[in-house]
């Protein structure tokens, strides 16, 4: 398998790509880490007459924290979000989906900006982020607009990202006392294998212990990454105890959209569900109770 004939483009600043973006849409691509694009490239999957590197504008490079939030530039590497100081001290849970992604000679190279906006309905890192309220920033020659990231994706390998518009930023909230999230997976075998479902929850606790917010986002078993909007309203107002959790597992198992392929059935992702569910929400909670005020 060959790459077809693509004119190579690599700007040095982010107004010369989103002006190259613009007027070269829609038969250009961004190209970042390429470890999907490039495969999908080859296999004919997807087709472009124009590459557009971003890999030489620093600024969207890094991980800055500030009062407010996480600020994670789009070109970060998986394996630099893994290693960053402020992700494993005060953003842990976003480490669930960044150390169990591919090998590390993938996680070397792929980018944030990228796993999100690629929109595979398996990828790791938009469920735990979607639970942790992050929102995208997104770039035009008109200007910006911030995405809740909940609402970035339209079905698999479709989002809301306009044609001339390039995802710059990740932006996660700061995460208030008696907040706790996390992210369960299950995958054929350790390393390369793709998520065959997966489940990131997130809990925010009152002063009481009841649960006052809460999120499940279900990852490949649905088109998108999917907020099972129910499963949430089941812990509200109760106590994050086994039976809580258990009755939320059953609402978000009833909730997902599986199909069945060569990596396990319907039904088997449905089960998958149900467990990784009350795994994801005994971390959170775990995570929650550490943060108490």
């Amino acid at each position: 398998m060959y790459i077809p004939d693509i004119e190579l483009y690599q700007p040095d600043a982010l107004e010369e790509a989103a002006a190259l973006l613009a007027r070269l849409t829609p038969d250009a691509r961004l190209l970042a880490g390429g470890t999907d694009l490039l495969v999908d490239l080859k296999t004919g999957r997807v087709a472009a007459r124009h590459l557009i590197s971003l890999n030489r504008i620093k600024e969207l490079r890094g991980i800055l924290e500030t009062p407010e939030s996480l600020h994670i530039g789009a070109l970060t590497t998986v394996a630099e979000l893994g290693r960053s100081a402020p992700v494993r001290e005060r953003y842990a849970p976003i480490l669930d989906a960044a150390l169990q992604m591919a090998a590390s000679q993938v996680r070397n190279l792929a980018t944030v900006g990228g796993n999100i906006t690629s929109a595979v309905p398996c990828a790791d890192l938009p469920p735990i982020l979607t639970a942790m309220n992050a929102t995208v920033i997104l770039l035009s020659p008109g200007g910006e607009r911030e995405v809740p990231l909940e609402s970035f994706f339209t079905g698999p390998r479709t989002t809301v990202r306009r044609g001339d518009e390039i995802l710059t930023a990740i932006h996660v909230p700061e995460l208030p006392s008696r907040f706790g999230a996390a992210y369960a997976r299950f995958a054929q075998r350790d390393g390369n294998a793709i998520a065959v479902a997966g489940v990131a929850a997130s809990l925010l606790l009152a002063v009481d212990g009841t649960v006052t917010e809460a999120r499940v986002v279900l990852n490949a078993v649905a088109p998108v990454p999917k907020l099972a909007l129910k499963a949430g309203e089941a812990l509200i107002g109760r106590l994050p105890e086994e039976e809580t959790f258990k009755a939320a597992a059953l609402t978000a198992r009833d909730a997902a959209e599986p199909i069945t392929d060569v990596r396990g059935s319907a039904d088997f992702r449905r089960n998958l569900v149900e467990v990784l569910t009350r795994r994801a929400l005994r971390a959170a909670m775990d995570r929650a109770k550490e943060t108490r005020a």
